[in-house]
């Protein structure tokens, strides 16, 4: 727990035997809160709002319904062919009416108000599950789908990686922006190309040893405060860790092809440990606390390099004005003689 973490968990505690400005407990207030939010949840839509799914083609191969105030999945039976089903930005509440699909591959309920993984035992052939920015709190439900290749959870309130295992033909994992805080139950995922868990609690990197055909990991928006675990990934290609507690780069070794290495927003002082990454064309290291122009020596032998950030760092300031806190004039010159077959610093091409 960081210290923020645990300030902000403390103040709480404090906070539980006080009373509002009305007298009444604070936990009573919080148990009132709670409620109102699941019956909030439970809520149905006005009658008049909602608009009933109605199949017009039997032999549709692609349904898509998106955005169309739909509460309730039914009327499917006649779909004997149906391989996608789209019913994005609707209010659906459960999952239902599926049994009778085994033909599908796609399925997208993305933004629904769904609360639990149910009702998919017969989609035995489906390839992508999109269940985003809904409103579940655990992975379940997902027993048959053994085809599965690409399976989407973000956004929603999900705290533990479980009951996945069985999903050995997984190529896409998307848990990005939930509650997780561990990586785990990922070891028989060995097909696993992309893991995407931004934006969770997650404080160490961890179980990743046997995704040896991972290409892409993003945790940025995490709590990591150390680069490890990363040895078994000889095929990472694609690696963003931005905005953790990182201090220095480490622990790339063995991950000679790495393309792109996101490390923007942490609190890294010096570049190094990367003069090996000679595939590397593509380093985000803007908004940490780089004060070193000599560090960039380490890109004299990465010859693939095209673009780095290096905005907002100390470096990027001009010293004297400290006022202000203007970019330095000759910061772009500088980069450029340092690394002179770079095409892009910042946003902008280098010219």
């Amino acid at each position: 727990m960081s210290g923020q973490d645990a300030a902000m968990d403390g103040q709480g505690t404090e906070q539980d035997g006080a009373a509002d400005q009305n007298g009444r407990p604070h936990v009573q207030v919080a148990m009132e809160a709670a409620m109102s939010e699941e019956e909030a949840e439970e809520a149905e839509p006005e009658a008049e709002d909602i608009v009933e799914l109605v199949v017009e083609d039997p032999d549709l191969l692609d349904l898509d319904l998106t955005h169309s105030r739909i509460a309730h999945i039914k009327n499917l039976e006649p779909l004997t062919r149906v391989e996608t089903i789209c019913l994005r930005n609707n209010l659906i509440k459960k999952l239902e009416g599926l049994s009778t699909l085994a033909t599908l591959k796609e399925l997208d309920l993305y933004d629904n108000q769904l609360t639990h993984i149910e009702g998919l035992e017969a989609l035995v052939n489906l390839e992508q599950l999109d269940l985003s920015f809904n409103r579940l709190r655990k992975i379940e439900g997902l027993e048959a789908l053994t085809k599965l290749e690409r399976l989407y959870l973000v956004n929603n309130k999900i705290s533990k990686i479980e009951n996945i295992g069985h999903l050995t033909h997984l190529r896409m994992l998307e848990l990005g922006d939930n509650n997780i805080r561990v990586l785990e139950n990922l070891e028989s995922l060995t097909r696993l190309e992309s893991l995407f868990v931004g934006k969770n609690k997650i404080v160490k990197l961890q179980g990743l040893d046997t995704l040896v055909n991972l290409r892409t990991l993003s945790v940025q928006s995490n709590r990591l405060l150390k680069m490890e675990g990363l040895d078994k990934l000889e095929s990472l290609d694609e690696l963003y860790i931005s905005h953790n507690g990182l201090d220095r780069i480490d622990g790339l070794q063995c991950n000679l092809c790495l393309t792109t290495l996101d490390l923007a927003g942490n609190r890294i002082t010096r570049i190094e440990n990367i003069s090996h990454l000679e595939q590397l064309a593509e380093f985000w290291f803007n908004d940490n606390r780089l004060a070193h122009w000599e560090d960039l020596r380490q890109f004299e032998s990465l010859k693939k390099i095209e673009t780095v950030y290096f905005e907002r760092n100390p470096i990027w300031y001009d010293s004297t004005d400290t006022q202000t806190q203007k970019p330095d004039p000759s910061y772009r010159r500088k980069v450029k003689l340092a690394i002179p077959w770079i095409r892009q610093i910042d946003a902008t091409m280098a010219g």
